[in-house]
């Protein structure tokens, strides 16, 4: 069974324009044409679509993607340079995911504060708090905050 682009962008649940941006890009060799020229998606497309989308939203650039859809033509020989450009992928998704770690626990001590800082009236109160008396799992957060506030000199000296 075929799909137009509109019934495939409906189940990938995604504009049409996107993958005829796709096509054009260089991303779908394996999408057949009738003979007018209009794309006919086959379910075994299905995958292959979802494997672009993946790299995409993981922030893998379209050359790359463009080069690995070229490798999955190209069959099993080039199983190993797939492997090492998917590889590549996760360890950059893994420092992402630890910088949004970071930027969630600089967040979560954000509400903290301004929770407190509300139930105070003041700001005063949060930031003049002793160590002991902020939640445990944020003090580390604040100590960070802080160090860069009284000492980026330091900071700057010890990267170095």
């Amino acid at each position: 069974m075929f799909y137009t682009i509109g019934e495939m962008a409906k189940i990938m649940q995604v504009q049409p324009s996107t993958l005829r941006y796709y096509d054009k890009e260089g991303l779908l060799p394996f999408v057949e044409r009738s003979e007018g020229g209009i794309r006919m998606f086959k379910e075994s497309d299905y995958e292959g679509l979802c494997i672009i989308s993946c790299l995409k939203n993981s922030g893998m650039p379209l050359k790359d993607i463009r080069e690995f859809m070229s490798m999955v033509q190209r069959g099993d020989a080039s199983i190993e340079e797939r492997l090492q450009l998917i590889k590549k992928q996760q360890a950059a998704m893994e420092q992402q995911m630890e910088n949004l770690q970071k930027i969630m626990r600089i967040l979560d001590y954000k509400v903290w504060y301004y929770q407190t800082a509300k139930e105070a009236g003041t700001t005063a109160v949060p930031r003049e708090m002793n160590e002991d008396e902020v939640p445990a799992e944020l003090r580390e957060v604040r100590k960070q905050l802080r160090d860069m506030h009284y000492r980026p000199e330091e900071l700057l000296a010890k990267e170095q």
